[in-house]
């Protein structure tokens, strides 16, 4: 009981019985008041409230309220009514003001971040945000709003101007620089990342210097998040794709096809002019009648005009296995259902090396689909390895464990 009498005449309050009484009624009210209006808001205005947008037909209301602003401005209440009755404590009057304003800051300060966030959730249902991504820049709004909350906090505890701590600032600013240093270097690279849509969320990208080889799951204004084809996670500096390079394929997914350049190698010691007979079979395949026919009638004109001798198959103009073959597979490509047909496509010799002559088949599938175009790319192949023989064509590959045996047997049945 003493205590409680030092404790009402520590807050300005009379000691007496009857005062006693009061005053500890008043407390009792205040508190439960208090909670009383906590309760309100919470369970009633709060469930009113989140009835009203869910039913709202704005989608926006919905991230408002997964971000919980309105749950966090209920806190405001309680506080407030401890501020209305704060002259009743006129000893601690200044300390409670002080006190409940410094909760209100900080209040608020929750309540503009759920706010930005909420916002950043609004526009990313955007088509434009895949483009111009605003997640860097709220970042850098939060950052001001929490200086300048900061702030105002501690010039209410020191009972300062806030303009004086600003001044301060200015003496500080080469350590904010060190401090900030990432982030101001982000907000710079995410300026140009937008001014010239370099990269966006959804991109495939690749950059071998940090390990980067996949989708771009996440744009910040510290960092790129990408995640790679094994499902891992590859965290780089935003500022890193403005100083280094990197690929985009993007451009590829909105082209609507995708490059196969591939060489198969030929060894060169079956290619040869073709025999009339070659010629005959070579006719019966479909996809080369008709250059077959056209070409025999162009070299047959050539040779005559110019009366060459063709005892020789070195003079005049002559058909190679090899042609025919490119032939085919121009021809091929051009009838797969697969191939994208306003794309180039080509069928092209690079120069001959110690594995054979290099034939490159250059094309575009008409899907960009990982998976699929890999099963596109090697039916293709499948395709044009079984019938290199067909042509009178071998596939260049180094000798294995099989070949050596072969020879050794065919060895020792010759002696």
């Amino acid at each position: 009981m003493d205590y409680l009498k030092d404790l009402l005449a520590d807050l300005g309050m009379k000691a007496d019985a009857a005062s006693f009484t009061a005053s500890a009624i008043l407390i009792v009210g205040i508190v439960a008041l208090s909670i009383l209006g906590n309760f309100a808001t919470k369970k009633v205005v709060l469930k009113i409230v989140t009835r009203y947008i869910r039913s709202n037909r704005f989608r926006w209301n919905q991230f408002i309220l997964e971000r919980k602003v309105v749950q966090k401005l209920s806190h405001i209440v309680p506080v407030l009514i401890l501020y209305y009755f704060s002259f009743s404590f006129p000893s601690y009057q200044l300390w409670i003001e002080k006190g409940v304003v410094i909760y209100l800051i900080v209040v608020t300060l929750g309540v503009l971040d759920a706010l930005l966030s909420a916002a950043n959730d609004i526009y990313t249902t955007f088509e434009i945000s895949k483009s111009r991504p605003i997640r860097g820049y709220i970042q850098v709004v939060k950052i001001f709003v929490f200086l300048i909350g900061g702030i105002l906090v501690i010039s209410r505890l020191i009972g300062e101007s806030p303009l004086i701590l600003l001044s301060g600032i200015g003496a500080l600013s080469a350590v904010m620089m060190l401090i900030f240093k990432d982030s101001l270097l982000g907000l710079v690279a995410g300026i140009q990342l937008a001014s010239n849509d370099m990269v966006r969320v959804g991109d495939w990208i690749e950059m071998p210097k940090y390990g980067a080889d996949g989708d771009v799951i996440d744009l910040s204004l510290n960092t790129v998040k990408v995640q790679n084809w094994d499902k891992t996670i590859t965290t780089l500096p935003t500022y890193a794709l403005i100083s280094d390079s990197f690929k985009n394929w993007r451009g590829m997914q909105n082209a609507g096809g995708r490059r196969i350049k591939r060489s198969i190698y030929i060894d060169m010691s079956s290619i040869g002019f073709c025999s009339p007979e070659q010629i005959r079979a070579f006719k019966k395949i479909e996809y080369v009648r008709d250059y077959l026919i056209e070409k025999e009638e162009e070299i047959d004109r050539h040779n005559e005009e110019r009366a060459v001798d063709r005892s020789s198959l070195v003079n005049g103009r002559a058909m190679t296995n090899i042609g025919v073959f490119r032939a085919y597979v121009q021809r091929y490509l051009e009838h797969h259902p697969m191939i994208h047909q306003g794309m180039t496509r080509m069928v092209r010799q690079l120069a001959p090396g110690e594995m054979g002559l290099p034939v490159e088949i250059y094309a575009f599938t008409n899907v960009t689909v990982w998976a699929v175009y890999e099963g596109v790319q090697s039916d293709i192949f499948d395709h044009i390895l079984a019938i290199a023989p067909a042509f009178g064509l071998r596939v260049f590959q180094s000798p294995s464990g099989h070949d050596m045996q072969r020879m050794m047997h065919a060895d020792a049945a010759a002696r």
